[in-house]
């Protein structure tokens, strides 16, 4: 089952609030006229009273600043690790209404190697993802024989060295690590040698469309198999880990401490 916390937590902040506001305009005043303390107002109210500040706080916050995000998959491998949890932007890219994600205002633009997050396309109710951004609007892109063209730009890649990938089963397989910079944004990418190359050419991205890939190359769904990421469906930009969990290590080792504080690129 799919919850929906941005919801939850508008409806939680909404009707906690009107329980506040009635009471301030009503029962307080007719408590008062009865001379009726305060410790014997309804639980409800109490309740209300309590919890509406931190319930609003809470959901400014996570709508207009920073939303928490959990990395669920090893598709940003070897950029971001399953267990990483991150903060993520809200406001880089323009102020949304919460719950309907309209843009009120725009902040800036997505920008080439940003890592976002977004509501996946296919059903955008269903899960929040997290991709590099690969192409935005008018971009055409290529991917032959494992490298990027972007605009006819090959994306140059160096070798950094031969290790392994885990899966969620444990089973473990070859990578190569190599280091892409694309356009600049310097950052490590995983391919698998053993898994054949699966090439396109001259794709070219819609009007308020972005094209999107994770870096663990071979073993990521992305813009390749569900299309273009619509730019009504970006929830904001990847920019830091604040903390990293690793399930599979020992517990005195469970905490990576050199990932916390690490500057998303």
């Amino acid at each position: 089952m799919n919850f929906n916390f941005e919801l939850i937590l508008f409806y939680a902040t909404l009707i906690s609030g009107l329980i506040y506001l009635v009471d301030i305009l009503f029962l307080a005043p007719r408590r008062k006229k009865k001379n009726i303390s305060a410790e014997k107002m309804p639980a409800i109210v109490d309740y209300a009273r309590s919890f509406f500040p931190v319930l609003l706080i809470v959901f400014l916050f996570r709508s207009f600043l920073y939303e928490p995000f959990r990395i669920p998959s090893g598709s940003l491998e070897p950029t971001l690790l399953v267990g990483d949890f991150i903060l993520v932007n809200k406001f880089d890219y323009g102020i949304r209404l919460p719950v309907v994600h309209r843009k009120m205002y725009p902040t800036g633009e997505l920008q080439r190697g940003d890592i976002v997050v977004f509501r996946y396309p296919p059903d955008p109710s269903s899960k929040d993802l997290i991709k590099r951004l690969i192409g935005v609007p008018g971009d055409k892109i290529s991917y032959i024989d494992k490298v990027l063209y972007v605009n006819g730009k090959k994306i140059p890649q160096t070798f950094e060295q031969n290790t392994t990938d885990k899966g969620e089963d444990d089973s473990t397989w070859n990578v190569v690590q190599k280091q892409e910079d694309f356009f600049g944004v310097k950052h490590s990418i995983f391919q698998i040698p053993d898994r054949p190359n699966e090439d396109f050419k001259n794709i070219v991205v819609p009007p308020n469309k972005y094209f999107m890939m994770g870096d663990n190359r071979d073993d990521s769904a992305d813009s390749r198999y569900w299309g273009f990421v619509p730019d009504n469906n970006v929830i904001g930009k990847a920019s830091v880990i604040w903390m990293s969990w690793d399930a599979d290590a020992d517990w005195l080792h469970k905490i990576r401490w050199n990932r916390i504080g690490s500057v998303i690129r």
